[in-house]
This record gives structure tokens, C-alpha cells and sequence, in this order.
């Protein structure tokens, strides 16, 4: 099976703005009234891990076609609509792939964006190049770092990354993280029941006292390659039952409206974990997130099927005013809610990859 990148109409940005003119400063507001506060952006589409949850071995092997370099965007394009965004009421940027420490010269990128005002800079990886990177991430501008673990125990970690990667890779990553000051660390993990649901409790010991915060992230039928069925979904309820049983929990109000993970902590002051719940308890109607694809496709969904150009505009000499017109417009007919509608039919819609668009 060879997954194909879905490509929007070339014009779908400029209809989105045609005979429109949206206000030019302040923040953006879509048509159910969210405003955008978080861009995503996606730097490569090429990962050390093939993730049975987002690049499975069968669709993205080793002779998979990863983008060429000149149709990724550049730090300097990148850049630039980061800081349009900015101006639009963006608050958090942060960097996702595939891997996007395999990206060359990624802390350059950093570098750059780290000198938008009033923005946290953050980034997501899979930890196991961060003992070599962490300290240049740190001084480049990055904040901080969110880490992917599925499971604190060898085999079944293999299994899900299954690149053979071991937990211990990861583990040295963390640790590295902490020592550059890339914190408060988030380390997310993604539940599939009859996978990896078996190890919650060893998960959550592992992390417990440690201050990093754990995050519960329920398996999600992002894209079209990863076989996702509902019976697979371990639902955050019952991963937070589960836990409470051998560690009791409190919850906790989130920090900001919007905040994407559910927010708990152990009742003893051992720390906090979190759940984000996708599938069973819909947050649509409080996403501020829009994600910037690897070849420069704006994605206002993170179960969207199409995309709207702004690398043809930007090599094509479009001017800051138009660039930030085009993403008004975007976002003021933004009126996505797939995880409120999901059914079986949604479901299994031909949707753009995780390893596109971040997330």
C-alpha cells in the first residue's frame, strides 16, 4: 500500500480570502468563535521510528518517497509565517515531524523563531537524539520538549516503535532533556488496547515523584494508514480508574481555556499525569491549534483531508499583507469539529498522515 499525500486545490487559500477583507492586526476568531492560539509545524516527514500508530512498517518502509528537499519549506519561509501568526494571537509554536531532529540544522530554525516575542517555543520528539542535541536545542531558544514513550518496558516498546529502539534510548533522552533545562518535560503515551493497555500502571510508577508529566494520549484514527478501530480505544476514563485504584488522584483545573489534556494528580503530591481524549470526550469546540505542514500546507484540523497552499504563494513573491490576508481568511472559515461527528463513516474518510502534519 503506498500512501499518497493529499494535495489541495492549488487555489484553495485564495478562495478563502477572494472578494474578503479581514481585519489586519489583533486576534483571529474562526465561525465557532475559537480564537487561534497554537501553531504546529511540521518540519519533516521523515522519522527514525515507524510507530504502529503513525508510520507502520507496511505503508512507510524503506523504500517509502519522502518529500525531496526543495519541496520542504525553508527556515526562512518557516519563519515567516510563524511570525505573521504571531501578530494573529499565536502563543505557543511548536515544532513537530516525523522526527524532527532529523531535520538538518533543526536548532538554526529554533534559533530564528525563538526571536518572536511573547511566543513559548516547544518541541516534540521521540527522545533518542536528544542526548546529543538537547543542550544545542537549549541554547538555539527551545523551551522545552515533549518526548514520546508507549511503554516503559522493552518488548512491548520495541513492538510499538518497532525500529527496535529500547526504552533505555529514551530514557537517556529525558535525562538529557532535564539537564539542559528543557522542562517541565511531558512524556506522552499513546494507548492501544491489547498492545501496550497492560503497562498504564508500570507507566505511571515509572514516572511518579519523578517531574516530568505523564500524558495518557488515546488511539486516535489520525490518517489512513494505521488500521484504527474503535474496540482498540482504551478510554481515558478508564485509564484514569485504573490508576486510581493502586495511586488515588485528584483532579486538577487546566492551566488555560482549551488546554488539550485533562489535567490530574496523585492525591500523596507525587505529581501529575494527564489524558487526552480525542475519541470519547470531544474538545472541538475549545481548539486553537493549526498546523503548518512539511511542504507549507496550512491544516486547520488534525483530521483534516485537505490543505490550504502557502509554499506557491510564498516562492510566487506574495507580499506580508497578502500572506496574512490568506491566513485570516483560513481561519475565519475554520469551522472543523470531526472528533464531536466522528462515526464509523468519518472514520474511515481518506485523511492526511500524522507524519505530515505533526500531532
Amino acid at each position: 500500500m503506498k500512501i499518497i499525500p493529499i494535495q489541495p486545490d492549488p487555489s484553495t487559500a485564495l478562495q478563502a480570502v477572494a472578494g474578503t477583507a479581514y481585519p489586519t492586526d489583533g486576534p483571529l476568531k474562526d465561525r465557532r468563535d475559537r480564537a487561534v492560539q497554537d501553531l504546529r509545524i511540521s518540519v519533516t516527514d521523515r522519522c527514525n521510528f515507524r510507530c504502529i500508530y503513525c508510520m507502520p512498517r507496511s505503508v512507510f518502509g524503506a523504500d517509502y518517497p519522502f518529500l525531496p528537499r526543495k519541496e520542504l519549506l525553508s527556515f526562512e519561509e518557516i519563519t515567516r509565517i510563524a511570525r505573521r501568526f504571531a501578530t494573529r494571537g499565536v502563543r505557543k509554536i511548536r515544532i513537530t515531524g516525523g522526527e524532527p531532529l532529523l531535520r538538518k540544522h533543526v536548532e538554526n530554525l529554533i534559533e530564528m523563531l525563538a526571536q518572536i516575542p511573547d511566543v513559548e517555543l516547544t518541541l516534540t520528539t521521540n527522545g533518542v537524539l536528544l542526548p546529543k542535541m538537547a543542550r544545542t536545542l537549549k541554547d538555539a531558544g527551545l523551551d522545552r520538549v515533549t518526548i514520546s514513550l508507549d511503554a516503559i518496558d522493552d518488548p512491548t516498546f520495541r513492538l510499538m516503535n518497532d525500529a527496535d529502539f529500547p526504552v533505555a534510548a529514551v530514557l537517556e533522552g529525558i535525562a538529557a532533556a532535564k539537564d539542559a533545562g528543557l522542562g517541565p518535560i511531558k512524556v506522552n503515551m499513546v494507548v492501544k488496547r491489547g498492545v501496550n493497555d497492560q503497562g498504564i500502571l508500570d507507566m505511571a510508577r515509572h514516572f511518579r515523584g519523578s517531574g516530568h508529566i505523564l500524558r495518557f494520549i488515546e488511539f486516535m484514527d489520525v490518517g489512513s494508514s494505521n488500521g484504527w478501530k474503535l474496540d482498540s480505544v482504551v478510554p481515558s476514563r478508564e485509564i484514569i480508574q485504573r490508576i486510581d485504584q493502586v495511586f488515588p488522584l485528584e483532579q486538577v483545573d487546566p492551566n488555560y481555556t482549551g488546554e488539550v489534556a485533562e489535567r490530574w494528580r496523585y492525591r500523596d503530591g507525587a505529581g501529575e499525569i494527564g489524558v487526552i481524549s480525542s475519541v470519547t470526550q470531544a474538545f472541538c469546540s475549545t481548539c486553537s491549534r493549526i498546523r503548518l505542514s512539511t511542504e507549507g500546507k496550512l491544516y486547520t484540523c488534525l483530521f483534516a483531508q485537505t490543505g490550504h497552499d502557502l509554499r506557491d504563494m510564498l516562492r510566487a513573491g506574495v507580499s506580508d499583507a497578502e500572506l496574512d490576508q490568506t491566513i485570516a481568511g483560513v481561519w475565519h472559515n475554520r469551522e472543523d469539529r470531526y472528533s464531536e461527528i466522528r462515526t464509523a463513516n468519518t472514520a474511515g474518510l481518506r485523511k492526511i498522515e500524522m507524519s505530515y502534519i505533526g500531532g
